[in-house]
């Protein structure tokens, strides 16, 4: 094996976790177990040793060779591996650490900075010699796609990143069942031909969940599993309404759900809301001919309103009116800390014009790519119909084993173990934010979700946007997104702040860390 191709060493760690599963591989340190370091050092040349060491370790960094957080070999195995002296690593290692490209602490290994000096550089600064990237000619809807503001996600990170909307948490999740799971499916097979709908087992199984944990009453024919909330609205507006009609939207809301319905040819009209949610006669004032509503009434995004009683029956019976739909997004309806979680404004549904929105991806893993819909009975024979034209099907695998995992309790148990985990998370960011970061963002609780949101403070710069704090905060590894981009109209300033994933011992650091950033700048 090559000690000097980062991919064969990859490769090597790869096969490594394969041979031995039982190892514990989330501490294992490939920089400290592949020494030596992709570094040497050539004695004839005029720069002394250490600055060399020192700019090639720098280089290696910025290149993503050693990777932030890695572990670096110690001194004395550095100094055997490139034959010199101690004194030379130990000063070049110094001089990476008063720059900020290291970490070290006494007693304790040295590691690549999570946040480097670089990252607060301009773009144009770093890149040295790189060509500008030409701007391609783009479509009217590509072209106001590129200009809606961009929330920033992390998806795809696994570590625990403060305070990334969307993401449950991963130190909650039971892997090993779930794995125990997938095993199970693959043993068996996947079907040839996945089912449009989804596979029967999730159907069922979903359809028993509802009906124990959100009062929600349907049969399996009801409930279609689809990739996501976009999907479903994109083929629920292309088959309900005609291009150029009206949908309604909440304001503030979610771009995307907008998004979605514009791509279909749609409208959407936001509706402001107030501490009761979303007004059908406000509504029927602002876009008299709409027949289409998509709504979050358990707990609205991004403000954690709850829909009053008598806006759900003024909304049912405005659709009943108008013959139109209400699309009930229930995100994370489950999640509630006071009190009995509310039922969703589908149980009380007596007309059919409720469509309901679950997501099993904010409730177990992104990873998953699961949501569905539970439709009334008048609409499952042409949603059906329309999925056999256009798709797409949904995953097919891990659909058996999500199903077998409803069945056999270990959502419902999982649901009771988080409930209560992110309600202490809560609790730790309201508690320091109100003892480190007081004089600069207002943070209140919620009564249910999974995210806060942190009003500026009297010490926040006036000048400064809440874009320009996410901004500003996301170089600092800190991620939030700015609350004016959930507006259609003037925005609120403000910065919305996930917790579910951040466990509480590192809220107190992250909180102390965001509120130097803010103090910073201006």
């Amino acid at each position: 094996m090559r000690m000097d191709c980062p991919g064969c060493l990859t490769a090597q760690w790869t096969r490594w976790k394969v041979q031995f599963p039982n190892s514990d591989w989330t501490t294992f340190d490939m920089a400290r177990a592949l020494s030596p370091l992709p570094v040497s050092l050539d004695p004839t040349s005029h720069l002394p040793l250490h600055v060399q060491l020192r700019e090639a370790l720098r280089r290696a960094i910025l290149d993503r060779r050693l990777p932030r957080g890695a572990r670096l070999p110690a001194s004395r195995v550095l100094a055997a591996d490139l034959a010199c002296a101690r004194g030379t690593v130990v000063l070049a290692l110094e001089q990476l650490v008063a720059e900020g490209y290291l970490t070290a602490r006494p007693g304790s290994s040295t590691r690549v900075a999570a946040t480097l000096p670089d990252d607060s550089m301009p773009a144009a600064d770093r890149s040295e010699g790189a060509s500008p990237a030409r701007m391609p000619a783009l479509s009217r809807w590509g072209t106001s796609l590129t200009q809606t503001p961009r929330l920033r996600y992390t998806a795809g990170s696994t570590a625990p990143d403060a305070f990334a909307l969307g993401r449950p948490a991963p130190d909650a999740f039971p892997y090993p069942v779930w794995a125990r799971l997938l095993q199970a499916e693959w043993r068996q097979g996947p079907a040839e031909r996945p089912d449009p709908r989804g596979s029967l087992a999730l159907r069922s199984a979903i359809t028993t969940y509802l009906a124990q944990v959100r009062g929600v009453a349907c049969a399996a024919e009801d409930v279609i599993v689809t990739a996501g909330i976009r999907q479903s609205l994109r083929l629920l507006a292309e088959l309900l309404l005609d291009p150029g009609e009206s949908a309604l939207v909440e304001e503030p809301g979610f771009p995307g759900i907008a998004q979605a319905l514009a791509s279909a040819g749609l409208r959407p009209v936001p509706i402001p809301i107030g501490p009761g949610g979303l007004s059908a006669s406000r509504a029927a004032t602002l876009a008299p001919g709409a027949r289409l509503a998509v709504v979050t009434p358990a707990h609205h995004y991004p403000l954690g309103h709850t829909m009053s009683l008598e806006n759900r029956l003024d909304l049912l019976a405005w659709a009943d009116a108008v013959a139109g739909w209400i699309v009930e997004d229930d995100y994370d309806g489950a999640y509630r800390y006071a009190g009995r979680p509310l039922a969703p404004l589908r149980a009380l549904d007596r007309a059919g014009r409720v469509i309901y929105v679950g997501s099993f991806s904010k409730l177990l893993l992104p990873a998953l790519g699961l949501s569905y819909l539970v439709l009334p009975r008048g609409l499952v024979a042409p949603v059906n119909q329309a999925l056999s034209e256009i798709g797409p099907t949904p995953p097919g695998i891990g659909q058996w084993a999500l199903a077998r995992f409803i069945e056999d309790g270990h959502l419902a148990g999982h649901l009771r173990r988080t409930r209560r985990l992110y309600a202490l998370r809560q609790a730790a960011l309201v508690e320091a934010a109100a003892g480190l970061a007081a004089d600069v963002i207002a943070v209140v609780p919620m009564e249910g979700g999974m995210h806060l949101i942190a009003r500026p403070g009297p010490a926040w710069a006036a000048s400064l946007s809440d874009a320009d704090a996410a901004a500003a905060l996301g170089r600092a590894g800190i991620s939030a997104v700015a609350l004016s981009a959930y507006h259609a109209g003037v925005p609120e300033p403000g910065l919305l702040l996930g917790y579910a994933a951040v466990p509480e011992r590192a809220i107190a650091s992250a909180v102390r860390r965001m509120a130097e950033t803010l103090r910073q700048t201006r």
